[in-house]
């Protein structure tokens, strides 16, 4: 289930990178947030990277969007939730969302929820394909 509060934090993301605003995108992490990209670069801390966010949207993701689309909400208490959907970046909507994500949600004491893990995994659709064909029994059951 995907509160409204929920919902407003991944539009507030989405708003802060559409914007190219890396002080904002920033601000809907944690203070201590860890960060994962798809190429592996881990950003440690909110200052982190919305500094390193904020110089690449002033080069090459200049003009980018951000597209998201959740597919589950998992609770873990009043407090903490594991939030997993496809996403991308780009100029304009793509037809398939290429990334895998998981977001670690937390509710801090000012009552928000805060993004406190990030990681990002580029889908590789062939080699999961050929991995199944191989491996029937490594498909996921979901």
């Amino acid at each position: 289930m995907i509160t409204s509060e929920i919902q407003s934090l991944f539009a507030e993301l989405e708003d802060a990178w559409n914007r190219g605003d890396g002080v904002a995108y920033g601000a809907c992490f944690t203070q201590d947030a860890s960060y994962t990209t798809f190429v592996g670069t881990v950003y440690h801390g909110r200052d982190d990277l919305a500094a390193g966010h904020q110089a690449l949207f002033d080069t090459v993701l200049k003009g980018t969007q951000m597209f998201n689309e959740i597919a589950e909400v998992r609770f873990y208490g009043p407090g903490a939730a594991v939030v997993t959907g496809r996403g991308d970046v780009a100029r304009k909507r793509p037809a398939k969302l290429t990334k895998v994500q998981t977001y670690t949600l937390v509710r801090e004491a000012d009552g928000r929820w805060r993004i406190a893990s990030f990681h990002n995994t580029r889908r590789r659709p062939l080699m999961e394909a050929v991995s199944f064909r191989y491996v029937p029994a490594s498909r996921p059951r979901g």
